[in-house]
């Protein structure tokens, strides 16, 4: 065996065990398998680095850039509490719902762009829903890669399968040649994550010390939290009377967050707010108290809660402590003086006064310099309480405030790159160029562009790629397709198709899927005209297997949304796993039935 080879199967091997075992982070990885790919002379310098300058490198750079700008003007936000209020409460409907509207997507447009794409719109789904993103990212990132193999132009293998076919002078495929296995591909991971999510997903939990702000306040000061929305009905008792004339702070311990009408939403209702039938309202208290006072009062449940649903996205609402100070206007006033909810629109849940905590209705307690008072409402409402002398906002949050009147421009830059995409442009370009065209025409600042990319992803893939092309040009790569290209020659065909089937697989995890479907192409037409078969199938099985990368993130969508969902390597090891298992039991047999 060659001395170079010897070297890349080496490096290859430890390359290997630190992925799975998590010894380092993977982007150190990464860089010291580059450079261990250089010291050891099997690539020049500039072969080393040229993984920084690969159109894989820079099409994940750009859409992380084009992810932002969707994100920044809501659109995806406002799809995500759209989608949740039909998967409320559903974890199951949440998963096969989400998955397969991106599965969908990724048969159309690079599965890299589909998983940017929806990205913040299923975080705000796991908001909204309180269903964690680790079970939710995991699914749609494999239903992403899935649905790349619904059409030739899903993923970048499938993309060039069509041009190896022609220079071996051989038919190209149509269009949805592919489509009947990726539909099938797609409902299997929809299904494989329905069945059995819930023993192979991690569920990340936060713990007290890695709590965010919100969850440690509520924690320390035992708020409830709770958040119903209700409509009330004209037979209800709570017709014509107040806050403080149906006993909600002393009698039930509840407060009112909002009140929804035709002519919009108030927030923060003052005292002196009658309500009135048809009224939508939003309480928050425990549990118990505010189902006791929905029963006792005949409110009806309201399943679409419109506009006053940002109070129960953490994203938009939450509670804050502000303290009041020396100078404040409030000190010697009482809330009903100074009219509180009615200049600032949140809503007193709580008083801390002289180290007692004061709880119910303490509308008429006379407010002292060093008070804090627990608050609820809108972040950008308690951003405003805090901009003036009378409050200092003690709970860190942040107010990021989206850019509607860029929703357009940001759709038409994004859809300008998957246009150029499909019209034949190099996708890395492609999509670089809808990036830059979200900072030039105002989308994004370029400093915000910068934030925008994470780094992690970018050297973890630039590190890796060096690694394909060493296997190739070492002649590692054809070293192991060969010796078991040897041991299957004269089997029945379906072990054939296993046999490619699983070097695809193989090779895709460790290598580019792209620099898979290249290294076995020449090598499974060759293996197709010893077996007497057409070699049209066989590549096109290859390059369909080479979607089959689930068991580590080096995927440039599972690498794209491991940090995200807070996933290790083990993690995909044991969900990665199953679908390979599944991906392999479908494909085999409807290529052996249906394509050789």
């Amino acid at each position: 065996m060659d001395t170079q080879i010897l070297i890349v199967l080496a490096i290859l091997a430890v390359t290997v065990i630190l992925l799975t075992f998590d010894l380092f982070r993977l982007d150190l990885v990464a860089l010291l398998c580059l450079l261990a790919l250089g010291w050891s002379g099997v690539l020049t310098p500039t072969e080393a680095l040229s993984g920084f300058s690969s159109h894989a490198v820079i099409a994940m750079l750009a859409v992380m850039i084009l992810s932002r700008g969707i994100a920044v003007t809501g659109m995806m936000d406002r799809f995500a509490r759209a989608l949740s209020q039909r998967v409320e409460g559903h974890g199951r409907r949440a998963v096969s719902v989400l998955s397969g509207a991106i599965g969908l997507l990724s048969g159309l447009i690079q599965n890299i762009g589909a998983a940017a794409m929806f990205l913040p719109g299923v975080l705000g789904v796991s908001r909204r829903t309180r269903i964690p993103p680790s079970s939710l990212i995991m699914p749609i990132g494999f239903a992403a890669i899935l649905g790349g193999t619904l059409t030739m132009v899903g993923s970048g293998p499938l993309i060039l399968t069509n041009d190896l076919l022609s220079h071996a002078r051989l038919a190209p495929y149509g269009l949805f040649s592919v489509t009947p296995v990726g539909l099938a591909l797609l409902a299997a991971g929809i299904l494989y994550f329905v069945f059995f999510g819930e023993f192979v997903l991690p569920v990340r939990e936060s713990s007290v010390a890695g709590a965010s702000p919100q969850q440690k306040l509520i924690e320390a000061l035992h708020v409830p939290h709770h958040i119903r929305h209700y409509v009330i009905p004209q037979e209800s008792p709570l017709v014509g009377k107040t806050s403080e004339q149906c006993g909600a702070w002393d009698e039930y311990g509840i407060n009112f967050l909002s009140l929804s009408r035709k002519r919009g939403v108030i927030y923060a209702p003052c005292r002196d707010t009658r309500f009135a039938a048809g009224h939508g309202v939003a309480i928050l208290g425990e549990e118990e108290n505010i189902l006791r006072f929905a029963r006792e009062f005949t409110l009806t449940p309201r399943h679409n809660p419109g506009e006053g649903s940002g109070l129960g996205d953490p994203a938009r609402s939450g509670f804050a402590e502000v303290i009041i100070p020396p100078r404040s206007e409030m000190v010697g006033q009482s809330l009903r003086e100074y009219s509180l909810r009615r200049r600032h629109e949140v809503e007193p849940v709580m008083l801390i006064s002289r180290g007692e905590e004061i709880h119910g209705d303490f509308s008429d307690h006379h407010m002292e310099s060093g008070d804090t008072l627990v608050v609820f409402g809108l972040w950008e409402k308690i951003g405003d309480l805090g901009a003036g002398n009378d409050f200092v906002v003690a709970t860190p949050f942040k107010v990021e405030k989206t850019r509607k009147g860029k929703s357009l421009t940001a759709a038409l830059c994004f859809l300008f790159a998957v246009g150029l995409a499909l019209s034949g442009s190099s996708i890395a370009v492609a999509f670089l160029t809808g990036a830059v065209a979200m900072v030039v025409t105002g989308v994004l600042g370029i400093e915000e562009a910068y934030r925008a990319v994470e780094w992690k992803v970018v050297f973890l893939l630039a590190g890796l790629i060096p690694l394909g092309f060493a296997m190739q040009k070492s002649g590692a790569a054809e070293f192991l397709a060969t010796a078991v290209m040897g041991k299957i020659s004269g089997m029945p065909s379906v072990v054939l198709l296993l046999a490619v089937a699983l070097l695809a697989t193989l090779f895709s995890i460790f290598m580019s899927n792209v620099g898979a479907v290249v290294v076995l192409a020449p090598l499974v037409i060759s293996m197709a005209g010893i077996g007497g078969l057409d070699p049209r199938p066989l590549v096109l099985l290859a390059a369909v297997c080479a979607a089959n990368s689930f068991m580590l993130p080096t995927h440039q969508v599972n690498a794209l949304l491991m940090s995200a969902g807070g996933y290790r390597n083990r993690d995909y090891l044991r969900a990665g796993g199953g679908m390979t298992v599944v991906f392999l039991l479908i494909v085999v047999p409807l290529f052996y039935l249906f394509y050789i």
